[in-house]
C-alpha cells in the first residue's frame, strides 16, 4: 500500500498579494451592499414626512344644447360650463356659409338643456335666430315647449301640465314654485322665461 501525501500549495510572494487584494475588494463591496440594504431609521423626535397632498378636482359636467338650422352637423351638442353661443354653434360645425349671424348673440352664456336655432324660423317658444328663449305660457305650453325651459326635462314637464291640470292653469308666474321639483333657485332661473 502506497501513501500519497498531498503537497502544500505555494503561491509565492506575488500570489499572496494578489489574494490579499481580492479579498479587500470583495470586503469592500459586501460592506457597501451591507450599507445600502440597512433599514431607513428615523431619528428620535423628528416627524415623519407628510404624504404627498394630492388634489382631485371633480371633472365639470359639460352642458347639452340643441343647436338647429343652418349649422353643418345641428343636434345636442357638449359643451364647458361657462360656454357662450358661439363656442356651441362652433361645435355644431359652424354656421353653414351664406348665413346671417347678426341677429345671433354669439357672446351669450348658454344653459344646459336649451335649444339654439341659427338663421331659420324658431319653434315654439324659442326667438327665431336669437337662440334666446320667448316666454313659454304654463298654461298652453306642450310638454315639449317647457321642455325648452332651463333644467326642464321630461319628468318636470310633466310635473307642470299636472299642476295645471290639477288646480285649473296657473294663476301667476310665482305658483310655479308649487311645483314639485322647483326650488328658488329654479324659480329664479325661470322666472323670467314663462308667462301665464
Amino acid at each position: 500500500m502506497s501513501s500519497h501525501r498531498t503537497q502544500p500549495l505555494d503561491l509565492g510572494g506575488t500570489g499572496v498579494r494578489a489574494l490579499a487584494v481580492f479579498a479587500a475588494v470583495v470586503a469592500v463591496i459586501a460592506a457597501v451592499l451591507a450599507w445600502r440594504a440597512r433599514p431607513e431609521v428615523e431619528p428620535v423626535g423628528s416627524a415623519p414626512a407628510p404624504a404627498p397632498a394630492y388634489s382631485i378636482s371633480p371633472t365639470p359636467t359639460p352642458l347639452v344644447v340643441a343647436v338647429s338650422g343652418k349649422v353643418r352637423r345641428p343636434g345636442l351638442v357638449r359643451v364647458p360650463p361657462g360656454a357662450r353661443v358661439a363656442d356651441a354653434i362652433a361645435a355644431a360645425g359652424g354656421a353653414l356659409p351664406g348665413t346671417d349671424l347678426s341677429t345671433v348673440n354669439l357672446a351669450r352664456r348658454v344653459v344646459d338643456g336649451e335649444l339654439i336655432v341659427v338663421g331659420g324660423p324658431a319653434p315654439a317658444g324659442v326667438a327665431a335666430g336669437s337662440g334666446t328663449a320667448a316666454p313659454v305660457n304654463l298654461n298652453t305650453a306642450s310638454a315639449e315647449q317647457l321642455q325648452t325651459l332651463p333644467g326642464v326635462g321630461p319628468v318636470l314637464a310633466q310635473r307642470i301640465i299636472a299642476y295645471r291640470e290639477q288646480h285649473g292653469g296657473f294663476s301667476s308666474v310665482s305658483e310655479l314654485r308649487q311645483v314639485s321639483g322647483i326650488g328658488e333657485a329654479r324659480y329664479d332661473e325661470l322666472k323670467d322665461r314663462v308667462t301665464v
